[in-house]
């Protein structure tokens, strides 16, 4: 039998507008409990989202077929506006059912990161070691920390930048062929241990990656013989020094790679003799090459927090009590009571424990009352086991 889903994407933000057209959308809420707030927020957001498909609906459908027979079928409805002035006009109850009507003025949104409500939040990124992939090239200057070093200068920046909570595992390595990562796999057919990695330190997204080449352009330029240093002293010998590097930002909940991107740079070690005391020293620091270094870091953790700002909020249930919901971010990520998350079942199968989650909306969403440092609880409409929302499960925020 094919399997239809129909997935709703919307993004309502309260800013200024043009050619807007005034409109009213009509949502409806099940009151639980006698729970009058949470059933007239849920009417709300429904209304909400009723007004972005009247102004404008995507429709677009995507079929499976085996041997000339349809075994699975996709659709997805998505609106994209902006809200102004939205207000309730009108809110009637009818058994356990609150129906709320909002108008407003409403018209195209434009498409941009940072203008959701998950832009206000702290995405957990944890940042793991940059393994060599050539050793030995870490002999001149003593650059051999540069695996540790690395990633812990990335931390600093995206610390510095304040957008994201950063944990740190310099000391973690997540990748076994360091030839090939990230694009070999494991035998499970997993690309690394990144999903376990994330799990074990509370994060959404897995910073990592390999350094490819730390090589001088000419190693004879660096001898000892009298020569080599009068051919050093006049600037005869190539005395540059490649950098390059691989990053890569792995969604903590899937495991899958959400950017990627090769960084290189070169530049004169004109270090003397014992003046470099390893990667990020401030012999380093102090030559030209360091100095080349120190922008491609910046440009490396520049990329980082470009990519994650078009990512979701996304946070672990841990725990499910009747209606009340626990989710494992709190206020250190930005939440505060009052909140809403939408909630999406996680679930994999039996034909492939090993693979990527898949996430289905439940159409439900936990409202905040309480809020802590690391964790945070609140009240969805149904009980949990009435739509099977367990610990493990998702809620995010857009």
């Amino acid at each position: 039998m094919a399997a239809r889903r129909v997935l709703l994407a919307f993004l309502l933000v309260f800013a200024g507008i043009s050619q807007a057209a005034v409109l009213e959308g009509v949502g409806h809420g099940t009151i639980v409990n006698g729970d009058l707030e949470t059933a007239r927020a849920e009417a709300y957001q429904a209304a909400l989202r009723d007004l972005a498909l009247q102004y404008e609906a995507r429709v677009s459908t995507r079929d499976t077929m085996e041997n000339g027979v349809v075994t699975e079928s996709h659709m997805q409805v998505a609106a994209s506006a902006r809200a102004h002035n939205a207000r309730v006009v009108g809110e009637q109850r009818s058994g356990n059912l609150m129906r709320v009507t909002v108008r407003a003025e409403v018209s195209e949104a434009q498409a941009s990161c940072g203008t959701g409500e998950a832009a206000r939040l702290k995405k957990r990124v944890a940042v793991t070691g940059f393994p060599l992939l050539y050793p030995d090239q870490a002999r001149i200057g003593r650059l051999d920390d540069a695996g540790e070093m690395l990633p812990q200068q990335v931390q600093a920046r995206l610390r510095e930048d304040g957008s994201v909570q950063v944990l740190s595992a310099t000391s973690t390595r997540l990748f076994g062929d360091l030839l090939n990562a990230p694009t070999t796999q494991q035998g499970d057919n997993r690309l690394t241990n990144v999903v376990q990695v994330a799990r074990e330190l509370g994060a959404q997204f897995v910073v990592t990656g390999v350094i490819r080449d730390l090589g001088v352009a000419d190693p004879s330029a660096w001898g000892t013989s009298v020569l080599d240093r009068m051919q050093r002293g006049i600037g005869v010998a190539d005395q540059n020094r490649r950098f390059v590097v691989d990053l890569v930002v792995f969604d903590g909940f899937s495991g899958s790679p959400v950017y990627q991107q090769r960084f290189a740079a070169s530049a004169e070690w004109n270090a003397g003799p014992g003046a470099s005391d390893g990667f990020g020293s401030e012999g380093f620091k102090q030559t030209a090459y360091g100095q080349s270094v120190n922008s491609t870091l910046d440009e490396m953790a520049s990329a980082v927090t470009n990519a994650l700002a078009c990512q979701p909020f996304m946070t672990r249930i841990t725990r499910v009590d009747g209606n009340r919901v626990t989710l494992a971010s709190g206020a250190t990520a930005g939440l505060r009571p009052g909140d809403q998350l939408n909630l999406y079942r996680s679930a994999q199968y039996l034909d492939s424990l090993s693979g990527t989650p898949e996430l289905t909306d439940t159409r439900l969403s936990v409202t905040l009352n309480n809020v802590h440092p690391d964790f945070s609880n609140g009240r969805m409409p149904q009980i949990g086991g009435q739509v099977n929302i367990q610990r493990d499960d998702i809620a995010i925020i857009w």
